[in-house]
């Protein structure tokens, strides 16, 4: 073979980068009711990323503000053309409390998703190469992790952290970190369940053979391809951070509304109004973190379906065309030349040699 059939072949077989991105690559995939469902989650998470990224720009007064121009703003005022959506019973703009609170959810989910991401794979790698006792107790530990409910796990963790001082990043950490206990477990289990399976590959046994360093085999062999199905765990993690979060505000547990803007806070506080007939105060950061959690949701639960190649082929197979059926040579007409299919040759349909 010569040297440009060898990279002509070479070239054929290299994987396009738009087929590997993980978000691009399941949308190319997808069909149906299921892009559908997918294009809506990324449209919804998108607009909450632009939101919390851009809030400074998009609130309209600060977090914490309670009068503009020397004018106060007043106490669950109804909603006017100096407060679009009201103020809360402390005298904060509805509008910009439910702008900054996607920015600080955001940070939430990004500190909880990379402590985590950062134990889970580590213990997992580690434990999953190596087993024996440690793997074994790696394993007991995380089994007794998942017998406290999360959410009370969570909220005694944030009380030894924050010692009931809660500042914006104290905040936000603390609340960060009491979600990554929760959930390194799970990345532990995933990590773990795909370094057993790539370390038992010819590959690996190759390098361990030929003396490669295991420091490399743990990074460059196995860790690579043990990752597949980090994002759909991080999808479906991101909008239980979320919900986290909002309990944690909502038990009272979370941030104060001096030091940042966070929906279960301001639902906490809402509760009172809504029997009084004030509902602006609650229905806006509420319908937040139902949006918020339903994008990151829909692309979670999309992505991890068409991570199954069984559910995947059903759907394709579903939009296949429908089966020829053979025609018997005895019902046939007489001029079989004018009746065959097309790019059939004559010669195939009426018996003489080609």
């Amino acid at each position: 073979m010569t040297d440009a059939t060898t990279s002509t072949a070479l070239s054929e077989r290299k994987v396009p980068l738009r087929d590997r991105l993980p978000v691009i690559s399941h949308l190319r995939r997808s069909v149906g009711l299921q892009r559908t469902m997918l294009v809506l989650g990324l449209v919804i998470t998108t607009v909450f990323v632009i939101v919390a990224v851009f809030a400074p720009l998009l609130a309209p007064y600060g977090f914490a503000q309670q009068e503009a121009d020397g004018v106060k703003f007043g106490t669950q005022q109804a909603p006017d053309a100096m407060n679009l959506l009201g103020t809360t019973v402390g005298g904060f703009d509805v509008l910009s409390r439910v702008i900054w609170g996607a920015q600080t959810a955001l940070l939430v989910i990004v500190c909880a998703i990379a402590f985590s991401i950062f134990l889970g794979i580590f213990l997992g790698l580690v434990g999953g190469y190596f087993g024996g006792w440690l793997d074994r107790v790696l394993v007991v530990l995380c089994d007794a992790i998942y017998a406290f409910p999360s959410l009370l796990l969570a909220i005694v963790m944030s009380i030894a952290i924050t010692k009931g001082q809660s500042t914006l990043w104290g905040g936000i950490l603390a609340t960060a970190i009491s979600i990554t206990v929760v959930f390194v477990p799970q990345y532990f289990r995933v990590i773990r369940a795909e370094v057993v399976r790539v370390k038992a590959e010819p590959f690996v046994e190759s390098a361990r053979v030929i003396g490669v360093p295991t420091a490399r085999i743990l990074l460059r062999h196995v860790l690579r391809n043990s990752t597949r199905s980090l994002p759909v765990v991080v999808t479906l993690n991101a909008s239980e951070a979320l919900l986290t979060l909002a309990g944690l505000g909502f038990l009272g547990f979370g941030i104060e509304a001096t030091a940042a803007a966070e929906w279960g806070y301001d639902l906490n506080r809402s509760v009172s109004d809504v029997t009084s007939g004030i509902w602006w105060t609650a229905i806006p950061p509420g319908v937040a973190i139902v949006l918020a959690v339903l994008g990151i949701t829909l692309v979670g639960e999309s992505l991890n379906d068409l991570s199954d190649p069984r559910l995947r082929t059903r759907r394709r197979a579903g939009r296949a065309p429908a089966p020829v059926t053979a025609v018997d040579p005895s019902t046939a007409p007489a001029d079989a030349s004018t009746t065959a299919p097309a790019g059939t040759p004559a010669s195939a349909t009426d018996g003489s040699p080609s």
